[in-house]
């Protein structure tokens, strides 16, 4: 832890064929088929609750010895927040992740796979929730192990999982597989970015086992779907 041709016919032909235009790229869609939730769609309806609806009582720090700056906000469907984005490689030692590449690595995660190893950070996409506290307890509003996450970072969303818990008045953190999702650079030391990071957790969901990560996709898309419409 810390601390996204067509083939040409002959020339006679073409020339005597009618110049057509090539159809909006909507029109290819299939009549029914679902709107793929961007970037912008979730943060437009982060826009429409105009204030934050603060369910942290108090704000985190998004790095030790930073300012506390960050609320927890709320609504009916989800809590978020927007803070920087700091690697974490705990868990299963991997090519990427281990004590040479991570002095700040730890080989457990605060939620385990279906087999009862800790996760792996470098191919599993997750989120990192501070650990309860007076401040704020993720348990109290819906949260656990392999709740659905949308994490924002400019133009692409990443779907994870809430993987691991972390310091007690920090927030802003998830794996490497989520850092590499989003076009950053993962890596655990150099890594990250220090800013521009939205992190939306849909309460009461669940992806069992936690390491399905088709699972939490698909999860992940419907609920933001039902989030950006306002449903």
């Amino acid at each position: 832890m810390r601390l996204q041709t067509l083939t040409l016919a002959t020339a006679g032909a073409a020339l005597l064929a009618p110049t057509t235009l090539p159809a909006p790229a909507a029109s290819l869609t299939a009549p029914g088929a679902r709107h793929r939730i961007t970037a912008t769609d979730l943060l437009d309806r982060l826009d429409r609750l105009r204030d934050c609806t603060e369910v942290s009582k108090g704000r985190y720090r998004t790095d030790a010895g930073t300012a506390a700056t960050v609320p927890v906000c709320g609504t009916e469907q989800a809590v978020f927040w927007e803070a920087d984005l700091d690697i974490d490689c705990d868990g299963q030692i991997t090519d990427h992740c281990n004590r040479t590449a991570d002095p700040a690595f730890s080989a457990a995660t605060a939620f385990q796979q279906s087999d009862g190893s800790h996760l792996n950070a470098e191919t599993l996409p997750y989120v990192v929730v501070p650990g309860p506290s007076s401040r704020w307890d993720y348990q109290d509003h819906g949260i656990r192990g392999g709740a659905i996450a949308a994490v924002i970072y400019k133009d692409r969303v990443q779907y994870a999982v809430v993987g691991d818990t972390g310091p007690s008045d920090i927030i802003g953190e998830a794996s490497y597989a989520t850092a590499k999702g989003l076009g950053m650079n993962p890596d655990p030391q150099a890594g990250g970015v220090p800013s521009g990071v939205t992190y939306i957790v849909f309460k009461d969901s669940e992806v069992k086992p936690i390491e399905d990560h088709d699972a939490a996709q698909a999860e992940g898309e419907r609920l933001a779907a039902l989030f950006a419409e306002g449903g």
